[in-house]
């Protein structure tokens, strides 16, 4: 299906979509339509966290990791009273020391909607099956749908030297990968990146596929970001962005690890990377709303608010 042919949503945009998009300032931008018009017989808000990276031990530079503690609280707090189907952690939920998960996933429990991990290098404190047990994690890259909207949930860890034992097929392959990109001179050659893995890039295929096929748009989500270039991102970002751009009902994809944050737009769709919840004092995480024209994020303390048109690049943030 091209853009051309994406049909249009019925209905007029709400009044909470409309003060959204004045409040940010780009009620004049020109925007196009990508959902199918099925997807907006329900309100979706959802909410997104970044890096809390919790550990017990003191500040280095601007990470200040005792106070994850206090912001995750908040984080919660306010998350509960706005109304979200679900809420998504993007990875690295602890720095170090398996006993932090002890402290931190009780109060991200505490949330009264559905729940859910993305895998972060820092989470690999544990056996990756232990952290998937301690997260609650059904499969370390999976899907899941709500009002006609499919969430996908990759593993950019899946082919790592920190995430896979010594031996392994994929520890051999990463360092195989690692060195690769260190001959190439790649920003992204650093040993705290990770790819996605050929069983797991056809996986994501199928998925992306099988969505299209019922009109699903789809929202990704990762530790590691794909695009724009950085020395954050995925071994394999090129890769992803190139499958991604192959599926027009890709309207995002959400990430981590750079917690300075970032955006870029290509092929029609918008990567956002959420600013770390464990940087400086103030806090960082966000809600995000489905609106007629695209997504809205509703951002918290660092955390920009901004508009994710449909089919077409954001505007400036606040």
């Amino acid at each position: 299906m091209s853009s051309a042919s994406r049909p249009t949503p019925a209905g007029s945009p709400s009044r909470r979509a409309v003060l959204g998009l004045g409040a940010l300032g780009v009620a004049g931008v020109t925007l196009g339509s990508a959902a199918p018009a099925e997807a907006w017989h329900h309100r979706l808000r959802f909410g997104v966290i970044a890096d809390c990276q919790y550990a017990d031990k003191p500040d280095l530079g601007s990470r200040h990791y005792r106070a994850s503690v206090g912001k995750l609280e908040e984080a919660v707090e306010v998350l509960n009273d706005a109304d979200l189907r679900f809420a998504l952690h993007l990875g690295d939920f602890i720095d170090e020391f398996p006993e932090s998960f002890d402290v931190v996933v009780p109060i991200f429990e505490r949330l009264r909607m559905a729940k859910y991990h993305v895998l972060g290098n820092h989470d690999f404190m544990l056996p990756r099956e232990q952290v998937l047990e301690t997260l609650r994690m059904p499969a370390s890259y999976h899907h899941f749908r709500r009002d006609g909207w499919r969430f996908v949930v990759v593993d950019t860890n899946d082919v790592s030297t920190y995430g896979n034992p010594a031996g392994s097929e994929k520890h051999a392959l990463a360092e195989e990968m690692l060195a690769r990109l260190e001959e190439q001179g790649a920003p992204n050659a650093q040993t705290w990146n990770g790819a996605v893995g050929a069983e797991q890039l056809a996986w994501l295929e199928r998925t992306l596929e099988g969505a299209r096929r019922r009109g699903e748009p789809v929202v990704l989500s990762s530790h590691h970001p794909v695009y724009p270039a950085n020395e954050h991102n995925a071994w394999n970002d090129h890769e992803l962005v190139d499958l991604v751009a192959g599926f027009d009902n890709v309207v995002a994809w959400f990430n981590g690890h750079n917690h300075a944050g970032n955006y870029g737009f290509a092929g029609g769709t918008h990567f956002v990377t959420f600013e770390g919840m464990v940087e400086l004092d103030s806090n960082s995480f966000a809600a995000v709303e489905v609106g007629h024209h695209g997504l809205v994020v509703e951002g918290h303390g660092r955390e920009p608010s901004r508009l994710l048109p449909y089919g077409r690049p954001a505007a400036e943030p606040r």
